[in-house]
């Protein structure tokens, strides 16, 4: 009996799988419809967004303006003293020091002639002032190689007594001591 199940068992496997429909695979039809309608989305908004027109070619020129030179905001130099090397004493140390100072003051050419008319008009105030700054002025800030303190001291005489252009702006663009040497006076 045992034979016998095992062929009815068999027989009844065999007719199940004939009777089960045979399995099916991926559904190709779909996938190539899917793939054919995204092609031709893909395609058509190519399309539409190219002849709506891509970025447009630019340039950053601009109409090109002849600059004309202005003279008037070139510099020159303009002496300070009277005197190249004008001689002045220091008693700040408890000693005696002469000191040699040239002063040239850098002003833009629109301002020389207003600065020059200062300069000789009030030449004993400005000559004062600058004997007041060097007499007491310690000896190592005269003795500073880029002479900022000194440069700021009469920066701010010369402002005074000058004034602003115009525009607001300090007639005076820079200081220049090329010469700032002392020695001992002995007596």
């Amino acid at each position: 009996m045992a034979d016998k199940d095992k062929k009815d068992k068999a027989e009844k496997g065999a007719g199940s799988a004939e009777a089960a429909p045979a399995r099916k695979g991926l559904p190709l039809k779909t996938l190539i419809v899917v793939a054919a309608l995204m092609l031709v989305e893909g395609v058509g908004l190519f399309f539409v967004l190219g002849s709506l027109g891509g970025p447009k070619a630019s340039s950053a020129a601009t109409d090109s303006k002849h600059l004309a030179h202005d003279e008037s905001e070139e510099t020159e130099e303009v002496r300070l003293l009277e005197k190249e090397d004008e001689r002045f004493q220091n008693l700040a140390s408890g000693q005696v020091w002469v000191w040699n100072v040239s002063i040239y003051l850098q002003v833009k050419t629109k301002n020389t002639e207003r600065v020059e008319r200062v300069l000789e008009g009030r030449k004993a105030e400005i000559k004062e002032g600058l004997s007041q700054i060097i007499g007491r002025s310690q000896i190592a800030q005269l003795k500073e190689p880029e002479r900022q303190t000194l440069n700021r001291q009469v920066a701010v005489l010369l402002d005074k007594i000058m004034g602003q252009d115009s525009e607001g702006k300090p007639l005076i663009e820079r200081i220049l001591i090329p010469t700032c040497s002392g020695y001992p006076a002995n007596f």
